[in-house]
């Protein structure tokens, strides 16, 4: 019988959002502009050469540790595990296994890997039923929200100045708008003004805003929460949502989540207030938002992940060319 992962949160992150590899990226990168035939053969040997060094953390290692760290809450008996982490990487296996040695010499519990040999993962995705996808490529975080396959962020640097969680906890912080609910209300303020966006908001407060990308994660981390040993009120895995609503336009944030039978420990009303004092207070594992704006003096302080908006959104920027 293969293993049953339907209440397991299953989280696919990439080995350069697992462990520091910029400087194997930026060496192959280099490469690849001068002759891409070379490129992968210099990153082979450069790879195979450095295949027992140690590597620093990535941005996603703080966040993986705490989640794997509830499966001993597992219920006697229980054949699926609470959290379930699968190390997906574009490096051919044997290039790989300095980052095979590096999970092994920290002890994680992590045996499902996907190592593509230079072919992207996103088609993977499904097939290890992953629900959340955390990477540095921003090119298949956007096919992973375009295909709406599962929530998917691209991890900012690790943070220079990080600010430690709470120990036996897992703290989640979430943007609202283009993130946990659709971007419709989003372009009603960047299109009309914040005196219309208010306005539309009120007036719909009773309406429950439609599912945004990361709607069924949010739904998957309430299962986990159920499936631990503690009320919701005091469940080791905290969620909260920081958004620049405030008054009167967060009534319909409440009565959305309530609509979908989501609990969420902490939620702050912004009204334009810099939101990295709020997510360094929280001391989140992770913070997920949808504009660099806010991320980049966040991600100073906890680690931090870019939501794309999908390409037909009217908020889509495409990418500015490298060449």
């Amino acid at each position: 019988m293969p293993l049953d992962l339907s209440k397991t949160l299953v989280v696919g992150i990439s080995a350069t959002a697992l462990f520091d590899l910029k400087e194997a990226d930026a060496m192959f990168r280099a490469k690849f502009r001068e002759d891409k035939e070379t490129a992968v053969a210099e990153y082979r040997a450069y790879m195979l050469e450095r295949e027992s060094e140690p590597l620093e953390d990535g941005t996603g290692m703080l966040l993986v540790r705490a989640l794997l760290a509830l499966n001993k809450y597992q219920k006697q008996g229980e054949t699926s595990p609470l959290v379930e982490v699968v190390v997906m990487s574009r490096n051919s296996p044997e290039t790989g296994v300095r980052v095979f040695n590096n999970i092994r010499t920290r002890d994680l519990p992590i045996s499902r890997h996907a190592f593509t040999g230079g072919e992207s993962v996103v088609d993977y995705l499904e097939a290890f039923d992953v629900d959340l996808f955390l990477t540095t490529n921003a090119e298949d975080a956007q096919r992973v929200i375009d295909g709406g396959t599962c929530a998917a962020a691209v991890l900012k640097a690790p943070p220079s100045d990080r600010l430690m969680p709470p120990e036996n906890q897992v703290r989640i912080a979430f943007d609202g708008d283009a993130v946990l609910f659709d971007d419709s209300s989003e372009i009603v303020y960047k299109t009309k003004g914040l005196t219309d966006f208010h306005e539309s908001e009120d007036a719909q407060q009773d309406v429950p805003m439609q599912h945004g990308p990361y709607a069924t994660l949010v739904g998957k981390l309430s299962q986990l929460q159920e499936r631990l040993p503690f009320s919701v009120e005091f469940s080791p895995v905290r969620i909260a949502i920081v958004t620049a609503r405030n008054a009167p336009a967060e009534m319909r944030v409440i009565k959305t989540l309530r609509s979908w039978g989501v609990y969420v420990n902490e939620i702050f009303f912004l009204g334009g207030v810099e939101k990295t004092k709020v997510v360094k207070a929280f001391r989140a594992h992770i913070f997920f938002d949808d504009q660099d704006l806010h991320l980049e003096l966040a991600a100073q302080h906890v680690p931090s992940g870019r939501v794309p908006y999908r390409s037909d959104s009217p908020l889509y920027v495409p990418p500015v060319s490298e060449e």
